[in-house]
């Protein structure tokens, strides 16, 4: 990865937030983009922005077709050259309290956070591998992929799920000379919380009407706070090219949930210090 010069990125939820800045960040780098997203609105102001510096083309996807997945990935590479960059961050936030949980938020959920991801490996890892590899792939995840620190249930399922995926495709991809890493943002200054909201299956959420008890509005109104005073989109950017120079697999914005972590290995490390010894000679 010490050349990105000339390279094409494919950038799911490229219009906004995290994805918006790892845009930016490669385009500073000489990166052709392409950049999907659900909104219309928020690509076409992508264009007009990094169309000035870096050859820029927009699809409106959701993610979760796999048909159109496929074609605008045909498009985008008989427009712009083969990608080698691909960066499944499109994401969802933000869910009902967990005894108001529905299918429909389920599926939601987990459409957009795990296929979404799945879909963008299913659809350019064969291109990537029989170019012989010198490809890169970032998954964003959260730090809720590696701890529970408060998210929701369906959200940290499904960035638990990203982890475990990268976990894996890392380690299937690098005899293949194929970098992997899983980004794990804390507070980062975007709209996610807002636009996922107005993206919500509204049978898997209350009623605009329902009344907010004061408990759960202080908390919405902490999280909105420390997300806001977050790393702004332009950081994560940076931190992203770097990280892939390094190799680093593990990317993380902020050590929010650092303690959450020691506590989690402590619990696992006790309990595997409690079970069943395995005679490895003979296994």
């Amino acid at each position: 990865m010490e050349r990105l010069e000339g390279r094409v990125a494919f950038i799911t939820g490229g219009a906004r937030g995290i994805g918006l800045g790892i845009a930016r960040a490669l385009a500073q780098n000489g990166v052709k983009l392409a950049l999907v997203d659900i909104d219309r609105t928020a690509l076409n102001a992508a264009h007009d922005e990094l169309s000035a510096s870096s050859p820029t083309t927009v699809y409106q996807l959701d993610v979760r077709d796999r048909e159109a997945y496929a074609h605008v990935a045909d498009e985008v590479e008989a427009t712009l050259g083969p990608v080698s960059l691909l960066f499944n961050n499109a994401g969802v936030a933000g869910e009902p309290p967990t005894d108001q949980l529905t299918y429909e938020i389920w599926d939601w959920t987990l459409g957009i956070n795990v296929f979404g991801v799945v879909n963008g490996i299913q659809t350019f890892l064969p291109r990537l591998i029989s170019r012989g590899g010198d490809a890169y792939i970032v998954n964003t995840a959260s730090g809720a992929g590696v701890v529970m620190a408060g998210a929701g249930l369906a959200y940290t399922t499904s960035k638990f799920a990203v982890v475990g995926l990268s976990e894996a495709l890392r380690q299937k991809l690098a005899p293949r000379g194929i970098g992997v890493s899983v980004l794990c943002p804390g507070y980062v200054a975007t709209g996610i919380a807002k636009n996922s909201a107005s993206l919500r299956p509204s049978r898997g959420s209350p009623p605009s009407s329902a009344p907010v008890s004061a408990h759960a509005a202080a908390k919405r109104s902490r999280a909105a706070a420390s997300f806001a005073g977050g790393a702004s989109i332009d950081a994560v950017g940076e931190m992203v090219i770097a990280a892939m120079r390094a190799r680093q697999f593990y990317i993380f914005t902020d050590d929010m949930v650092g303690e959450f972590v020691e506590r989690r290995n402590a619990e696992i490390g006790a309990a595997l210090a409690r079970a069943p010894r395995i005679n490895k000679a003979s296994t």
